[in-house]
């Protein structure tokens, strides 16, 4: 842990988030080089990640302040409020899509039908969603170790040799940022390799597999996120089984509508 100002104003918290969006956006920019896709695609979904970060850090906070509100009676945003990724993560992606699509309809109709465009935005969108999965995964893996520097986010206080002094707390505590920052960034690597290798099913796959993920390591976790209304769960195991049924609803609509549709259009 080192939550100290190192330069500009910024601790190592505020760098490894800025490392996460640098690495999600030049992954995106090379596999979808590498795939061929129009440059205004690609130029839409960075404009579009570029806003939905900005707006999911609201969502993010507004997230926070609803759990708060569950387990104290007081719905308050203020700069101690905090925030919550998955909170980010659903509010981030609304606008994202809404984005898309928006700009997708206009930048891919009309006149595109000529140079056989039309709808291109719709026809790449699941390959689109399969690289966003991979740099999504890796930008959350370098944001935990930034979680790791900060001492938020912390695990349950423990005696054990893997402990990591949290100075806030003048204790050692379970290293579960570490610990979910191997697992977002192998969970990356393993999509960019399906990615290189032309398969799909990858936002299915990140949405599952970190939402079995985060639901367990939610047991190990002891700083303060608010509550639900269901007792026994934490607000994040709370959205992680909700995103982890989304995920499989994905795979079934990817399966099913999306894949055949879409690659009887292109062929």
């Amino acid at each position: 842990m080192y939550p100290k100002t190192i330069i500009l104003g910024m601790g190592l918290y505020e760098i490894f988030i800025i490392i996460g969006v640098i690495y999600a956006m030049a992954l995106f920019r090379i596999i979808s080089d590498k795939d061929k896709l129009d440059a205004r695609l690609q130029n839409t979904v960075i404009i579009g990640a570029l806003v939905s970060i900005i707006g999911g850090y609201g969502s993010a906070v507004f997230f926070q302040a609803v759990y708060n509100y569950f387990e104290s009676g007081i719905f308050e945003i203020s700069k101690n409020t905090g925030a919550t990724f998955y909170g980010g993560f659903i509010g981030g992606a609304v606008i994202f899509l809404t984005f898309y699509f928006v700009c997708g309809y206009f930048c891919f109709s009309g006149n595109s039908e000529n140079n056989g465009l039309k709808n291109y935005h719709l026809k790449h969108f699941v390959r689109v969603t399969d690289i966003a999965a991979a740099a999504v995964a890796g930008a959350h893996g370098f944001g935990r170790i930034g979680c790791l520097m900060a001492g938020c986010c912390y695990g349950r206080v423990t005696d054990s040799w893997i402990g990591a002094w949290n100075s806030y707390l003048g204790q050692k505590t379970v290293p579960v940022q570490l610990f979910e920052a191997v697992f977002l960034l192998a969970l990356s690597a393993f999509l960019i390799f399906r990615c290189l290798r032309g398969k799909t099913y990858g936002l299915p796959i990140y949405l599952v597999s970190y939402g079995v993920w985060r639901f367990f390591i939610e047991y190990l976790r002891a700083d303060d996120r608010g509550a639900t209304s269901i007792g026994f769960l934490s607000p994040s195991q709370l959205t992680a089984i909700i995103l982890t049924a989304v995920g499989i609803g994905a795979y079934i609509l990817n399966r099913k509508v999306l894949i055949p549709k879409w690659s009887e259009d292109r062929s």
